[in-house]
């Protein structure tokens, strides 16, 4: 749906010198996270009617644009946060007092808004409100174990999460409005929500209260990658949002149901990316580091053109299995959203070596090409419907890798001429 992914703490919550139960812990912790993600949108799908998950897809994009906004601002400093225990223990309290506050006046802005918006829409964005506290909360609480250097801890609070859930969803009855279900889903993080509170308030005994302020400073680095959420992932979610609200609801269902398909991708982006800078690192050389990445995207482009084959040859009866009423319509973006993840991979891959020879690099290109994301979205709906759309989404991520890969090839030109 998005020409970008949402990178979780997975690489920098375990540093190198963490034993390995503490790599495999975290590594576990993003299978478990991206498989419940993947199957909440999947029960949801087959419990609702398409229009009915059309509905549920606009509020879950906007849960996931300000689940990156809260992860940016709160949790990717907090991921990189060094000092003594006690203070570790203090700002990790801190960092969950500050998600709970903000995500309740999130909420209450959010439940407000739907006063102008129609009935399904407006009852499940207002129930979003309701639950976005406990749902952002609960995540926040995962990066504070990374940094108490307790990644078994999160997987626990997810096994939890995902073992609640799951069942719940798929308790209710076909056709369940997207207000409901939504309710459903966010209040079953309660008990993962408890228990991860509970985890860390013996974890930071006597780090006392927790003082809020250093999230509202001008310096906090919180900001910056705020910003870059902005410019990054969150321009092509927005305007996804808005073809929903303002012109076709099932379009978002159609490209929600699709790019979920290929869910495992974004398992493999994302360990690709918390885990893919320190492995280039290791490597001396930018030209070998850059053949290492190279190597890396095409495997996965490969595994994103192969997994299209298979679900593009699935039956219409195991789609409809997967995806309910939606999957007559996702069905025929399988080709568009395969071209997408495809030019992901190699676009991926990409920033990681840029990250390596030259980090300043990546931002320009994020801004550029995040925003000819979107004009080829919309054009492409507009000339071709939902259908257009996803090949709009396809050509801008296709373009953001090639001139990704070009500015590589012109730093590889400059480590030669030096």
């Amino acid at each position: 749906m998005s020409s970008d992914h949402i990178s979780r703490p997975a690489g920098a919550s375990v540093p190198g010198s963490a034993p390995a139960s503490a790599v495999v812990a975290s590594v576990a912790d993003q299978g478990v996270a991206a498989f419940t993600n993947i199957a909440v949108v999947i029960v949801a799908a087959r419990q609702s009617t398409a229009d009915g998950f059309a509905s549920f897809a606009i509020v879950y994009t906007v849960f996931t644009l300000l689940l990156g906004l809260t992860g940016a601002y709160v949790g990717q400093p907090l991921a990189l946060r060094r000092g003594r225990e006690t203070s570790l223990h203090r700002h990790c309290r801190a960092s969950a007092a500050f998600t709970l506050a903000a995500s309740a006046a999130l909420g209450a802005v959010l439940a407000l808004a739907t006063f102008a918006l129609p009935g399904r829409l407006a009852a499940g964005l207002a129930a979003l409100g309701v639950v976005l506290p406990v749902v952002l909360t609960q995540d926040a609480l995962r990066y504070t174990f990374a940094v108490l250097r307790r990644p078994q801890l999160a997987l626990v609070s997810d096994l939890l999460r995902c073992s609640v859930v799951l069942p719940l969803l798929a308790a209710q009855p076909h056709g369940t409005d997207p207000g409901r279900m939504v309710l459903v889903w966010g209040l079953s993080a309660l008990p993962a929500l408890a228990l991860s509170a509970l985890l860390l308030t013996r974890l930071t005994r006597g780090a006392g209260v927790p003082v809020v302020r250093a999230l509202l400073d001008r310096r906090h680095l919180g900001r910056r990658f705020a910003v870059e959420f902005g410019v990054g992932n969150a321009s092509s979610q927005l305007a996804v949002v808005g073809l929903g609200v303002f012109a076709s609801a099932p379009a978002v269902g159609a490209l929600r149901g699709a790019t979920t398909l290929f869910g495992p991708m974004n398992v493999l982006f994302n360990a690709a990316t918390g885990f893919g800078p320190p492995l280039l690192a290791r490597h001396g050389g930018a030209h070998r580091q850059a053949r290492i990445a190279g190597t890396a995207g095409g495997a996965l482009a490969a595994l994103a053109a192969a997994l299209t084959v298979v679900l593009s040859l699935l039956p219409d009866r195991a789609g409809r299995e997967l995806l309910g009423d939606t999957w007559a319509l996702a069905a025929d973006l399988l080709p568009a959203t395969g071209s997408q993840y495809a030019a992901m991979a190699l676009g991926t891959c990409g920033l990681l070596t840029l990250r390596v020879l030259t980090p300043r690099a990546t931002l320009p290109l994020q801004v550029v090409f995040s925003a000819l994301s979107v004009c080829f979205l919309l054009a492409g709906y507009a000339i071709g419907g939902i259908t257009g759309a996803a090949w709009g989404l396809a050509l801008g991520s296709a373009c953001k890798a090639t001139a990704v890969w070009a500015r590589v090839a012109l730093e590889l030109r400059t480590v030669v001429r030096t």
